[in-house]
């Protein structure tokens, strides 16, 4: 099972972090020992000063596919879930001025939440699926699939041209405006629409 997770695919966070726009989708992997299940606690780890949130919808592959066509994307995820891409910001921009891989920043244990997931026949339309995310009862980022820069089929189609997707994987799309650091203490709470996915606790 592969994450794959999709950088600066926002307008917005692109412009808060001072990126720039890509012309294409831009991937990275997280490890299987990144995933954080069941609302289990988010422990700061020692390596770290400035862990950020992320939220973004997260989609799951349901077949095997390789140099799949933008037109027939849509058969091959089956369900979508909400995640945060936890980051160690300290470390990211650290790496990107030294001109390093960032994979120290993001693919850590347990850097990628994810909660339960929805059946995609339940979205009335798939081109609108809002998100949010609070913490300590205040929200903090606010989403729509729309809004997306490359929607999923664009993406499963790019991606599948480097990497076979296969059964399982998971791919996180990129979050909205809003980034900001977690403390201890914190609660997280993630919606789709208005029914709560997430709440858990950082340490």
């Amino acid at each position: 099972m592969k994450i794959i997770c999709v950088a600066r695919n926002y307008h917005l966070h692109i412009k808060e972090l001072n990126h720039e726009t890509p012309k294409e989708p831009t991937f990275f992997f997280k490890p299987d020992v990144s995933l954080l299940r069941n609302n289990e606690p988010f422990f700061i780890p020692e390596f770290s000063k400035n862990i950020h949130h992320e939220i973004e919808l997260v989609y799951r592959i349901c077949k095997v596919g390789k140099t799949i066509s933008p037109r027939f994307a849509h058969r091959y995820y089956d369900a979508i879930a909400l995640g945060v891409d936890f980051t160690a910001r300290d470390l990211q921009e650290k790496c990107i001025k030294e001109g390093l891989p960032w994979e120290m920043a993001k693919a850590f244990d347990n850097a990628a939440a994810i909660s339960t997931f929805i059946p995609k026949t339940e979205f009335e339309n798939l081109n609108k699926i809002h998100f949010s995310l609070k913490i300590n009862g205040n929200i903090v980022q606010q989403g729509v699939s729309s809004d997306m820069i490359f929607n999923i089929d664009e993406i499963i189609a790019h991606v599948s041209n480097f990497v076979t997707l296969k059964t399982g994987d998971l791919i996180y799309t990129g979050t909205p405006a809003g980034v900001g650091p977690v403390n201890i203490g914190d609660i997280l709470e993630g919606f789709i629409e208005d029914k709560k996915m997430l709440h858990f606790k950082i340490r």
